[in-house]
């Protein structure tokens, strides 16, 4: 079985603000604690490359895919022919109008998933890392 990572958090802000910190590629260093560097436009059908803290050295490829805004959002990358994917799916969801429930979730699928799925370190700590350093952006706008 490959593992699943998710978290989730409450957050007193409007979904504008949780939205706008979500798709702004060049304000991910300022807020959040782990991510070293997104280069591209978070935007549906963009690609992206993500370097982060929990593997300094590598650049992940990411295909910024299923956008709908301001609710979810889906970055996926993946071997050829469905061999392996990755899938991080965002979602922000309105509670009342001053706070919302974020929810970030990572899947792994393909017949190679098992295999390559133990080379990726735990992601428990960088899932809460994000949230937390997402909330207090969200909280301190």
């Amino acid at each position: 079985m490959t593992p699943t990572y998710e978290v989730e958090r409450t957050i007193d802000a409007p979904v504008a603000v949780v939205w706008a910190l979500l798709t702004d590629a060049a304000s991910y260093k300022e807020w959040n604690d782990t991510v070293i560097s997104i280069d591209g436009t978070i935007a549906e059908g963009e690609k992206i490359i993500l370097k982060s803290t929990v593997d300094p050295d590598r650049s992940f490829k990411l295909s910024v895919t299923d956008v709908d805004a301001p609710r979810s959002m889906v970055w996926s990358s993946g071997m050829p022919l469905g061999l392996f994917r990755g899938k991080r799916t965002y979602t922000v969801m309105e509670s009342t109008p001053d706070t919302v429930a974020f929810s970030m979730r990572e899947t792994y699928s393909g017949p190679m998933a098992s295999m390559i799925t133990k080379a990726i370190p735990d992601l428990s700590e960088s899932f809460d890392q994000f949230a937390d350093s997402l909330k207090t952006a969200a909280e301190t706008s």
